[in-house]
């Protein structure tokens, strides 16, 4: 992989991992519309430095919060922090289970399916939409909620689903805060990331050759930078109530990859 190419998909996974729209999607897209052979394969090491480098720049952004938590879940009280990991923990295990039962039926769906994609991105600027209609409130988020949303983070595994729109508008649909909602959907998904990073890693599959130094490295730093920007901004848009924008986007990039489907059939 040249230069270029590691830091177009650095910058691609740094911004689609924070905006609400699907990463997985737009990249299917893409290989339906270039074709396969015209899009450089990310190899498993490469998206694992990826994926490292947006866990680490949302790390960075909620860097007092996650402090604040660490010290709060050391005191061993049942107080606010030691809740907020609790429910982080909650709000994992729908795709925990997904990820260890499914994963080959999940794979299976990331083959060109275009049709798919689109339905999915047209129901996820569905989800922005009414989200960013809903009221604003002071409202925290709740165990069952945790859930509900960690249920929504599950079904984002499917191509054209974003996983920061669906958790974010499940949150703020359910009656919470934005900017809570916001935040419990950047830090819900951290451990996941760490997770898959290691079973990546324990699965014996990663290869690693000095000559991918440079593209590697490359691409961790336009990740990172990207995903710096792409979650702060984020944070600033839902309290805003400006998902709308990203739902007319989804909408159309839907109806177009559907059109696309159906000619092409």
């Amino acid at each position: 992989m040249d230069i270029i190419n590691a830091i177009i998909l650095g910058i691609i996974q740094g911004l689609t991992e924070f905006l609400p729209v699907s990463s997985s999607g737009h990249l299917e897209i893409g290989k339906a519309i270039l074709g396969d052979q015209s899009v450089p394969e990310e190899s498993l090491l490469f998206t694992v430095v990826l994926h490292f480098a947006t866990a680490l720049s949302t790390i960075v952004v909620f860097r007092k919060d996650i402090l604040e938590l660490i010290k709060g879940a050391l005191q061993f009280k049942w107080n606010d922090d030691l809740q907020f990991v609790a429910k982080i923990v909650v709000s994992m295990i729908p795709a925990v289970i997904v990820g260890l039962f499914f994963e080959e039926q999940l794979e299976a769906l990331f083959g060109g399916n275009i049709l798919l994609v689109g339905s999915m991105l047209i129901i996820t600027a569905a989800l922005l939409f009414f989200a960013d209609k809903a009221k604003d409130t002071n409202k925290k988020v709740s165990f069952t909620n945790a859930f509900v949303i960690g249920i929504s983070q599950a079904i984002a595994m499917l191509p054209g689903i974003s996983r920061s729109g669906a958790t974010i508008s499940t949150s703020v649909l359910l009656g919470n805060d934005k900017t809570k909602a916001a935040r419990f959907s950047f830090l819900m998904v951290v451990p996941l990331i760490f997770g898959k990073i290691a079973k990546d890693i324990l699965s014996g599959d990663l290869t690693y050759d000095s000559t991918h130094f440079t593209s590697l490295s490359i691409g961790f730093i336009a990740a990172f930078i990207a995903g710096l920007f792409a979650c702060t901004w984020m944070i600033a848009l839902v309290k805003k109530s400006k998902l709308t924008y990203f739902a007319v986007y989804c909408a159309i990039v839907g109806l177009i990859a559907i059109l696309f489907s159906i000619l092409n059939s």
